[in-house]
C-alpha cells in the first residue's frame, strides 16, 4: 500500500481536522454506492479507507511516524537480537561462529556486527544465496506472524433526522447476509463512514474483514441540517407579528411554546437551544426558527382599508 500521506494528498504536518476533512472528501468521491459503473473505485475507496486507519488514529499515526508500522499498520522488522547495538555485541556475534574474543577481519568485521554492513559483510562470506534466502526467511517469518484477514464489504444506512435526535437502533443487513443492529451515532453527519470490525467477509482460519457504513441522512419535510443545528421556517398571521403573542414551534421531540415579541418582521430568526441534534460531547444542538408572516387567504376589508390609510398618509408627508 502506499503512503497514508501520499493516499489522503495531505502532508506530513497536517492537523486532525486537516486529514479527516481530506478523508470525508475522498471517501465521497470514491464510494462504490457513487460509482457503480467503475469497479475500481471499490479498490480506491478501500486504500483510502486504510490510509484513515493509520492517520485518523493519533497513536498509529505517531508510530507511522516512527518507523514502528508500515502503510498497513503491521509492525516492521527491527532486526536480528545480537545484531544491533554497539560494538559489544558485535563481539559476542563473532564468538558465536567460533571467532573467539577478537575479528580476524580486523576493523571491518567489527563493524559488520555493528547493525549497519552485516548483510553485505555476509553476502561477501557466502555469496548472494545467503542474502536471497535471508530476505526469503523473514519475508515467510513475517508472512506466518502476520493473520490473514477477509475481505471488507461496503453498505450504506439510510436514516432519519427524527432517528438521529432519538439515538435510535436500526437493523440492516450486510452484503454477508448478516443481519445487524446498528445504533446511530451521537454527531454523525450525512455521508460518514462508519467502520464495524469484523463484520466483513470471512472464511475458516481467515479473521473476518471489516464492514464499512455510509451513513446517509434522509431529506426532512420541514428541518435542515447545519452541522449539529437544525433550521426551519414558521409562518405566523399579520396580527400575531404586530401584536406579538405565543406560538407552538415544531422540533424533532415535540411541539413547545415561543413568544413572538410586538411588531416582528418577517425573516427574523429566533433560536430554541438544546432543540437540535445529539453531539459526542452529550450536548445538542439549536434550533433556529425563521418567521414568515402570512397574510390572509380571504380578503379582509378592514385590514385593505387600514393599508390603504397607511399608504395616504405616507403620501402626504
Amino acid at each position: 500500500m502506499r503512503n497514508p500521506y501520499d493516499v489522503l494528498g495531505v502532508s506530513r504536518s497536517a492537523s486532525e481536522a486537516e486529514i479527516k476533512k481530506a478523508f470525508r472528501k475522498l471517501a465521497k468521491t470514491y464510494h462504490p454506492d457513487s460509482n457503480k459503473n467503475d469497479p475500481k473505485t471499490k479498490d480506491k475507496f478501500a486504500e483510502v479507507n486504510a490510509a484513515y486507519e493509520i492517520l485518523g488514529d493519533a497513536e498509529k499515526r505517531a508510530q507511522f511516524d516512527r518507523g514502528e508500522i508500515d502503510a498497513e499498520g503491521k509492525p516492521r522488522f527491527q532486526g536480528f537480537e545480537g545484531f544491533g547495538g554497539g560494538r559489544g555485541a558485535g563481539a559476542q556475534g563473532f564468538e558465536g561462529f567460533g571467532f573467539g574474543g577478537g575479528s580476524p577481519f580486523g576493523r571491518r568485521g567489527a563493524r559488520g556486527f555493528t547493525g549497519g554492513d552485516t548483510n553485505d559483510f555476509f553476502s561477501e562470506l557466502f555469496g548472494e544465496a545467503f542474502r536471497s534466502a535471508g530476505a526469503e526467511g523473514m519475508r515467510q517469518q513475517q508472512n506466518r506472524a502476520r493473520p490473514q484477514k477477509g475481505e471488507d464489504v461496503s453498505a450504506t444506512l439510510t436514516v432519519t433526522l427524527e432517528e438521529v435526535a432519538a439515538e435510535a437502533k436500526k437493523r440492516i443487513r450486510l452484503p454477508t447476509g448478516r443481519d445487524l443492529d446498528v445504533v446511530i451515532p451521537k454527531g454523525v453527519s450525512d455521508g460518514q463512514v462508519i467502520r464495524l470490525r469484523g463484520q466483513g467477509q470471512g472464511a475458516p482460519g481467515v479473521n473476518p474483514g471489516d464492514a464499512l457504513l455510509t451513513i446517509r441522512i434522509a431529506p426532512h419535510e420541514r428541518f435542515t441540517m447545519e452541522g449539529a443545528n437544525l433550521r426551519s421556517r414558521l409562518p405566523i398571521q399579520i396580527e400575531e407579528a404586530i401584536l406579538g403573542g405565543s406560538v407552538r414551534i415544531p422540533t424533532l421531540t415535540g411541539a413547545v411554546s415561543m413568544n413572538i415579541p410586538p411588531m416582528t418582521d418577517s425573516g427574523r430568526t429566533f433560536r430554541l437551544r438544546g432543540k437540535g441534534l445529539p453531539m459526542k460531547g452529550g450536548e445538542r444542538g439549536d434550533l433556529l426558527v425563521t418567521v414568515e408572516i402570512k397574510l390572509p387567504e380571504v380578503v379582509d376589508e378592514e385590514l385593505m382599508d387600514y393599508a390603504r390609510k397607511r399608504r395616504s398618509a405616507k403620501a402626504e408627508r
